[in-house]
């Protein structure tokens, strides 16, 4: 399809495959046991990188401080007062990798957009994001977490179903944990490469209520609000309130000691709290595979 990313030995191919050769090479100084293999080295250095910070949950959708190794695909509904209603099958979701200790880096396909007006169906963009956890500590010492992000969006979407230019969002994040509950916020602008002035800047701001219900159980609230500076949305705000609830993980090999592998799924309700508002309600489903 015109527009959309080649995942056959383009440039994702290449992504990938530095990923998984960069990750034969642990930054951290750590000791490594010698007689791990190569994907027993990967899954000891995530294990013992996310023992060092709190075992939240992952937010349906604000962006979250802690560093995390998941496949997560979204489903999105969007509804307007005028008419149109958009599907996005994935939401530009993929892969949160840990290569390194405290680092996080993620690989977010674009999702399938469709339409029930006349706009043409198609991909979103092709997106990467780069994550580095500068403070954390597990419940038993504190409880916080605090990190740097930054993404890089490109233009990938056909049929304009994504972004007009590449775009840089860097973000910072934090959260702090009080018992069972956890409140996690994040501050972060989208900054277009080439013209600004029409196409715009966002400032994204994030706040999420977390409640830990039993086992596996994340009854959660958050607040979305994104921020326009230029373009044609220029000094107008959104926000959004999005009550949800995720459950898990399930441990798919529980009787592995040492396996990661596990699934979660959520639902979460978006309902616009401003007057301007790009849509009026939205259904988020997400599933996530752990490992």
């Amino acid at each position: 399809m015109p527009g959309s990313p080649s995942f056959r030995g383009g440039p994702l191919h290449k992504i990938v495959f530095l990923l998984i050769f960069l990750g034969m090479f642990p930054l951290n100084v750590e000791a490594q046991d010698d007689s791990e293999g190569f994907a027993e080295k990967w899954q000891t250095r995530a294990s013992r990188t996310q023992a060092k910070q709190p075992k939240w949950s992952v937010p349906m959708v604000a962006p979250f401080p802690m560093v995390a190794q998941v496949y997560r695909t979204d489903f999105t509904h969007q509804i307007t007062s005028t008419g149109p209603e958009i599907w996005n099958l994935g939401t530009g979701k993929g892969f949160n990798l840990i290569p390194f200790a405290n680092t996080q880096i993620d690989i977010l396909t674009p999702g399938y957009v469709l339409h029930n007006d006349s706009a043409p169906d198609g991909f979103g963009d092709i997106s990467f994001l780069a994550k580095y956890r500068f403070l954390s500590a597990n419940e038993q010492h504190g409880n916080y977490v605090m990190s740097g992000a930054v993404g890089w969006s490109f233009p990938t979407g056909s049929y304009k179903n994504g972004v007009a230019t590449a775009m840089i969002t860097p973000t910072l994040l934090g959260g702090k944990g009080f018992g069972r509950l956890a409140v996690m916020s994040s501050l972060g602008g989208g900054l277009p490469i080439s013209d600004a002035r029409t196409n715009g800047r966002t400032i994204h701001a994030n706040t999420v209520a977390q409640y830990h219900v039993g086992k596996y159980f994340w009854p959660e609230v958050e607040f979305n609000t994104t921020s326009y500076l230029g373009g044609t949305r220029d000094g107008k705000t959104q926000t959004l309130i999005t009550p949800g609830v995720m459950v898990g993980k399930f441990a798919l090999r529980p009787e592995g000691a040492k396996s990661r592998m596990g699934l979660a799924a959520g639902v979460a309700f978006q309902t616009a709290l401003t007057s301007f508002h790009t849509y009026n309600h939205a259904v988020v489903v997400s599933v996530r595979f752990g490992f």
